[in-house]
């Protein structure tokens, strides 16, 4: 009876499905290694006061903003006594990477019908947003984050 495999061909065979292996696994997590998970997005945080009230108030009597709170990453700014009904941070840059966003602002709201409104604004669209309505002194927040849970 012939040997139909001998130790050698099958240690060469064995020899080569190894390296076969191996090469294949290091090309398919290269592959992973390519794609850029974080990427850079457009921001600008706002906030807005509609006063409310009779239609030409007095000028004494207008709503005001007290704080205006912005927060990216770990990194926060906080803004005091801003001027107008009207705040934006402008537009900056922002790596999806810091993942959360926070806007913050508080004012002195003096009709019932007077808003005060925060917007997240991210690549040009409303991202986030919220309202709170009254007199008084009111605050109201937004956060949005980049991780997908």
């Amino acid at each position: 009876m012939k040997q139909f495999y001998k130790s050698k061909s099958l240690l060469r065979l064995s020899f080569l499905f190894i390296v076969l292996f191996s090469v294949i696994s290091v090309v398919n997590s290269c592959k992973d290694d390519d794609d850029d998970e974080f990427t850079d997005h457009i921001v600008q945080f706002e906030a807005k006061i509609v006063n409310g009230g009779p239609a030409t108030p007095p000028p004494t009597t207008f709503s005001k903003f007290k704080t205006v709170v912005t927060q990216v990453g770990t990194s926060s700014n906080t803004i005091f006594d801003p001027p107008g009904f009207t705040w934006t941070s402008g537009e900056f840059f922002v790596n999806s990477s810091q993942s959360q966003l926070n806007l913050a602002a508080n004012a002195e709201l003096l009709h019932a019908d007077s808003k005060l409104t925060v917007t997240i604004w991210i690549d040009g669209e409303i991202a986030e947003t919220a309202t709170v309505e009254g007199a008084g002194t009111k605050s109201v927040s937004v956060a949005h984050s980049f991780l997908e849970l």
